[in-house]
């Protein structure tokens, strides 16, 4: 059974015969008609008032760590406001914030940082003094925490952010994929000040590297305290350095014998 969150369009029928709803639905870029808030917030709100019409009570909601008002960031203000109204819902809701989110497929390591490595140019252009922190979260210990919270009642009314064991800089990260790939490029540092006017530029471009919301959300960093993350959940908190390969694409592949 399938459901447009962005429109409402079959959502009740999709959750009517379900214990819980695991609202994952969120948008990466702007592009077209498609909007972060139209994506994320109208989402939960039709989300929300399907779960209502059927009675479903249990939501788990993914957030992103770093949602908050004023941050200047479409994203993070959407993802906020998401937030609110899960939590004036009235249901058994629970929210993960996670950090950079790193696994086969991602946009971050695979995408962004893969393509300022791999991009044409004699260098590897790193934001400011690369000193940003992050603490990226495997995509593993993301669902692990999902599926355990299904199962503790006392997570419901509760916020999570998840981040991963180790935390790093931006220039941290930028070094590991440039080894991960073997690239030889140095990395230059370019200053913010003219980044903050060329990021505008490039975001006009079809195919931006980076869009003016991602520069911003890069400089504000990304990391929190795994504690409370660590009593709630039993997670393997797997480093980065440990699937950077399988992101990357640079894993060994094995064939057989024949």
């Amino acid at each position: 059974m399938r459901g447009n969150a962005v429109t409402g369009e079959g959502l009740e029928e999709a959750v009517r015969a379900v214990d819980a709803v695991v609202y994952l639905v969120a948008l990466i870029r702007e592009r077209g008609g498609q909007t972060f808030r139209g994506t994320v917030v109208e989402g939960v709100k039709n989300t929300v008032a399907a779960m209502r019409r059927t009675g479903v009570r249990r939501l788990l909601h993914m957030s992103a760590l770093g949602a908050a008002r004023g941050t200047g960031s479409r994203y993070f203000e959407a993802k906020a406001e998401a937030e609110e109204w899960v939590r004036g819902s009235g249901l058994e809701w629970t929210v993960f914030r996670p950090s950079l989110i790193f696994g086969e497929g991602d946009d971050f390591f695979g995408g962004v940082l893969k393509g300022l490595v791999t991009a044409p140019a004699p260098f590897i252009p790193q934001v400011g003094d690369g000193r940003f922190p992050f603490r990226p979260v495997w995509v593993g210990d993301v669902a692990e925490a999902f599926a355990q919270a299904l199962e503790k009642p006392a997570t419901a009314g509760q916020t999570y952010d998840l981040v991963g064991p180790q935390e790093y800089t931006f220039r941290e990260l930028v070094l590991l994929v440039k080894q991960g790939l073997g690239s030889r490029k140095p990395v230059l540092p370019v200053p913010l000040a003219l980044m903050d006017l060329a990021v505008p530029l490039l975001d006009a471009l079809p195919f931006t590297p980076i869009t003016l919301d991602q520069y911003r959300m890069l400089k504000a960093g990304n990391t929190a305290d795994p504690a409370p993350m660590r009593a709630a959940f039993a997670l393997e908190e797997r480093r980065l350095e440990a699937e950077l390969p399988a992101v990357l694409g640079t894993k060994p592949k094995h064939s057989s014998a024949s």
